[in-house]
């Protein structure tokens, strides 16, 4: 069974649609053997990024930077991982009030680092998290994980 990683940082009711959006769309893989696994980027470990597949990766922006948890998250994994994780599917959603760029440079530079490949687009927005977000979310999920099923 091949394993989607959904690791983010959701601690707002908008950010959290976004990730159940993401969950929802990879969930749809699930009857085809994939395993999804949800986890808060405080929570996740090395093992949980090792075992996966693939990764999707989710945050705010915060002061114009990635979500200090998501950080931890890659400060705390990366010397045991990145040597394993080349090549690896991912994408990511970055989700702010004002401003995304510097996160989204952030996500670009740290997974550069681990080597991992961009397998979908990613849905990097600021304001309202209306439908068509949503529905973005939702596909990006899916995209991740119904390739697992190729």
């Amino acid at each position: 069974m091949s394993i989607v990683l959904v690791v983010h940082h959701s601690p707002t009711p908008r950010v959290a649609e976004i990730a159940a959006a993401v969950l929802r769309g990879a969930r749809t893989a699930e009857s085809e053997g994939v395993e999804i696994i949800e986890r808060g980027a405080l929570d996740a470990s090395t093992s949980d990024l090792l075992d996966a597949a693939a990764v999707i990766f989710g945050t705010t922006a915060n002061f114009g930077y990635l979500s200090g948890a998501l950080k931890h998250f890659f400060d705390t994994t990366f010397n045991e991982s990145h040597a394993q994780t080349k090549g690896r599917p991912f994408s990511y959603w970055i989700h702010g009030s004002h401003d995304t760029t510097g996160a989204e440079r952030a996500m670009q530079s740290i997974t550069t680092g681990y080597g991992f490949r961009l397998a979908a687009d990613p849905v990097v927005f600021t304001g309202d998290v209306d439908a068509d977000r949503l529905q973005q979310a939702e596909e990006m999920g899916a995209s991740i994980a119904w390739m697992l099923t190729i």
